[in-house]
């Protein structure tokens, strides 16, 4: 096995998306081989002792070290301008293994309040269990995350832009907060992924993805990643190594097939959803458009600044609450009736009684997740199409 001469520090990140983190076999494979095993094997008995306690290199077992699944980790890493990525079998799973790796009992999260629902009864639920406890604030208001610090707070959080409400943080700003604290910056990159945001050049200290969505693109597989520095990654590589949370072999050869087209179909997905963002602004049926690419939006300076385009998902409030937001769902035809997002389907769903239906009502008040928001996750169709299959809706 040879590893491919990493070209991170001369190629584009076009590029890197296609060429970097390759591991070639022997027989000089074209395409990313995938390597289906459980484990590997020795020339002796020497060599695998040095490869168990770390003094020689190589592959051993698959739940934490595989050819395929080291591609997709060292290609990843690369977009993210991250020294190192360790993957994991879910984008929750990523979060759950870098929570569990910096936090004991007795330990603080700050947090934003606009999160996927998941990530909230993570929080509330498993981790409150072991005694970690939390602060949720308003992303978009500075003075809160510090005052929401305390003397044991670890951990900051943050999704930037927010699900389903595309509320923007200033990633810069709270890392100055964070580390003033004594704190490290997460930040969940699932809704921009490195083509339009890269946290840690912003002074984050990890970015998590769930793969799942636009790093795949098809809706294929489940996987997630952590990226950062070798000194941070490390620990929560011993932990997944460990736990087992692992990305298989096939998952990560599905993912870095998706890697392959990122670029393509993420600037034309965000053309695409500034379009329609836009248009649904100017129907009589529709309160509110969320979306960081308009002028409307609270963050759009934020926006223009710290992203390279508006994103691929465009939330809207109908006037009418869940009866207007149900009626449409149930009607369109075009858009794909799935809590998923970042596929080349286009996608509707209704987060509060979906996403975030598994939160208390007063969470989801505070979080702005209304009756009757709609999310839309803007795939690859043609966007008259798109606009055609609502506005039938809103007849």
């Amino acid at each position: 096995m040879t590893q491919h001469t990493d070209p991170s520090a001369k190629l584009r990140p076009e590029t890197l998306a296609i060429r970097a983190g390759r591991e070639i076999s022997d027989y000089r494979e074209h395409s990313q081989a995938l390597f289906l095993t459980s484990s590997f094997t020795y020339d002796t008995a020497a060599e695998a002792a040095a490869m168990f306690i770390g003094e020689q290199d190589g592959y051993i077992y698959s739940r934490f070290t595989n050819p395929t699944v080291a591609a997709f980790q060292q290609r990843l890493a690369a977009l993210e301008g991250g020294e190192r990525a360790i993957a994991t079998a879910s984008g929750m799973a990523a979060i759950q293994a870098t929570m569990l790796t910096l936090l004991k009992a007795g330990d603080h999260i700050v947090s934003s309040q606009s999160l996927f629902g998941s990530t909230i009864n993570l929080f509330n639920g498993i981790l409150a269990k072991f005694g970690v406890e939390v602060s949720y604030v308003d992303a978009t208001d500075l003075d809160a995350w510090r005052a929401a610090t305390r003397p044991n707070t670890r951990v900051f959080f943050l999704e930037t832009p927010s699900n389903p409400l595309t509320e923007l943080s200033d990633i810069a700003a709270v890392a100055d907060i964070a580390h003033a604290a004594g704190a490290l910056l997460v930040v969940d990159n699932c809704f921009c992924t490195p083509v339009l945001q890269q946290p840690l050049k912003l002074g984050a200290d990890l970015v998590v993805h769930s793969a799942t969505k636009s790093l795949d693109g098809h809706g294929r597989v489940l996987g997630g990643a952590v990226v950062g520095s070798d000194k941070l990654i490390e620990p929560i590589y011993l932990h997944v190594r460990t736990a087992g949370p692992s990305l298989s072999a096939f998952n990560a050869w599905t993912l870095l097939s998706g890697l392959e087209t990122l670029f393509v179909r993420v600037e034309r997905q965000c053309e695409t959803a500034l379009e329609i963002a836009r248009w649904l602004e100017a129907q009589p049926q529709v309160e509110r458009v969320f979306y960081p690419g308009l002028e409307s939006h609270p963050q759009h300076a934020l926006a223009q600044r710290q992203q390279a385009a508006g994103g691929t998902v465009v939330s809207f409030v109908l006037k009418g609450g869940r009866d207007a937001a149900w009626r449409l769902i149930d009607g369109v035809e075009v858009f794909s009736r799935t809590s998923n997002l970042g596929d080349v389907k286009s996608t509707v769903t209704h987060p509060a009684s979906t996403t975030h239906a598994r939160i208390t009502p007063e969470a989801r008040a505070r979080a702005g997740i209304v009756e009757g928001l709609v999310r839309l996750a803007i795939g690859l169709e043609h966007v008259e199409d798109l606009k055609a299959d609502l506005a039938a809706r809103f007849a």
